[in-house]
């Protein structure tokens, strides 16, 4: 019975997201060998504040604050945020992890050392501004699969752009 509820949840997430679609991207998850890179290449350290952009079923955000962050999701689509506080809780990070049925064009950067963003290039000049608008010198910044329109990435490996602001 277990083995059918991932599945499950899988199909009814991404009928959700055809439904938010004209709220944003479709959510497709990051695959795990991605995660984990992108948290080698963050360093995240205990006492992080991060945020994903768009956490979809929340996997981000849960291996952000398994490596010590105060990590918070920005999530419309109310079945992801379900989905996701789930796995929270039962992983044992609701002291941690954070999900936000809210648009994170609302989120306010300045007090975040880390985000993280799968985005689609459509938003991503717009979200640069904000970002340099309102982020600290020395905001960590993990695009996924598109990058900043203008800064130029400290590191590229495969799909994840790596910056760092100054």
């Amino acid at each position: 019975m277990s083995e059918l509820i991932i599945p499950i949840v899988s199909v009814v997430c991404g009928i959700s997201g055809l439904i938010y679609l004209s709220r944003g991207p479709i959510f497709l998850p990051t695959h795990r060998q991605d995660i984990d890179e992108m948290a080698r290449i963050l360093d995240i350290k205990q006492g992080d504040m991060a945020v994903d952009l768009g956490s979809g079923d929340g996997r981000i955000v849960i291996a952000m604050a398994r490596a010590g962050a105060e990590a918070h999701g920005y999530e419309n689509n109310p079945v992801l945020v379900w989905w996701s506080r789930l796995k929270i809780k039962k992983a044992g990070l609701s002291e941690h992890a954070f999900i936000h049925r809210e648009d994170f064009w609302r989120c306010d950067f300045s007090k975040f050392n880390v985000v993280t963003v799968f985005g689609i290039n459509y938003i991503m000049k717009r979200l640069e501004s904000k970002i340099l608008k309102e982020a600290k010198s020395g905001l960590k910044v993990i695009s996924f699969m598109f990058p900043l329109p203008t800064l130029k990435p400290e590191s590229k490996k495969g799909g994840i752009y790596f910056y760092r602001i100054p």
